[in-house]
């Protein structure tokens, strides 16, 4: 192994898996630049932008919102999402940004609690699939929006630059 000593080797491995691991799992922006807001340009905004991703398990979804002025509320039925039915919420969140973990596979929704915002279409549903390979869902993109997801461009590029300096430490 040429001058690749044990420590530096398992130091090497772990940094890769862990630019691996990041790579699975990504920050999404809730809606891009324009954010968590119900200034929208029509009432399906945030369904149009849904449907050009693919949302995994392990990725987080930010909300960018105003303090104050909007809040992320977690529901747990379609019912309550299509009838904007926040009073019973599994949690709001008031602080911004709002990281929630999409942690399962299966539908998630989400609406602005502050009245008339979610009738207005501050409103989300997304549909999570496993993290472990297989391909995305058609229609889905074949790289991140601009903007949306930075970590795995870093992270890539980090993996990629561990293996050329692994490969050149043997030989």
């Amino acid at each position: 192994m040429g001058g690749l000593k044990l420590p530096n080797l398992t130091i090497l491995v772990v940094a890769s898996a862990l630019a691996l691991y990041s790579i699975e799992a990504a920050d999404v922006t809730v809606g891009g630049n324009t954010g968590w807001t119900n200034a929208l340009p029509n009432a399906s905004f945030y369904s149009d932008w849904a449907s050009t991703l693919s949302f995994t398990t392990n990725d987080t979804l930010v909300f960018n919102f105003v303090a104050g002025g909007h809040d992320v509320a977690i529901l747990s039925t379609k019912a309550d999402y299509d009838n904007c039915s926040v009073d019973s919420a599994i949690q709001t969140i008031s602080t911004s940004p709002a990281r929630v973990p999409l942690n399962r596979t299966g539908a998630f929704y989400f609406a602005c609690a502050f009245p008339g915002h979610c009738n207005g279409g501050q409103k989300l549903t997304v549909n999570v699939t496993s993290s472990s390979g297989g391909s995305p869902p058609s229609g889905s993109p074949t790289t991140p929006p601009s903007g949306e997801n930075s970590a795995t461009s870093l992270a890539a590029t980090l993996s990629l630059l561990l293996a050329t300096v692994a490969v050149n430490l043997m030989f």
